[in-house]
């Protein structure tokens, strides 16, 4: 781990944990066909609500704690971060801003993709992030 100052997205006592999930939020709020469209910004916030527990305890195969940075687009940009979830608002494209993302992680970081977009995984790949499926975030 890499020992850096506190803040929201910092680990036990300031210490920043290696690995990042960057979340594709309009990809793994899509993924469920429960309404999020009448209100994307609210769909936007109980994703983020809910990757609040996953930076603590990780996911599946990816123990915690967890760098994690939700990406957000269109109508869910806005969204406040949460105590241990980043957020960033894409000035234009989801995709590119989750590009973006991925290339300035901190060297010696492992990252980790959520999303299911195939062309968005083949770019992030390349970059040497790992990639997993919406269903790996908890509904």
């Amino acid at each position: 781990m890499v020992g850096m100052t506190s803040d929201a997205s910092s680990g036990p006592a300031g210490v920043r944990p290696s690995t990042m999930l960057v979340v594709d939020g309009a990809n793994v709020v899509g993924s469920v066909p429960d309404g999020w469209w009448r209100d994307r910004r609210a769909a936007a916030e109980r994703l983020r609500d809910r990757l609040e527990s996953v930076a603590d305890t990780g996911l599946d195969g990816l123990p915690g704690p967890l760098d994690v940075i939700l990406v957000v687009e269109g109508r869910a940009r806005g969204i406040a971060p949460g105590t241990s979830v980043r957020v960033v608002d894409a000035p234009a494209s989801g995709d590119d801003a989750i590009v973006d993302v991925v290339a300035g992680s901190p060297p010696g970081h492992v990252c980790v993709v959520v999303t299911a977009d195939r062309e968005l995984r083949t770019r992030v790949r390349e970059l040497g992030a790992q990639t997993v499926g919406p269903s790996a975030v908890p509904r």
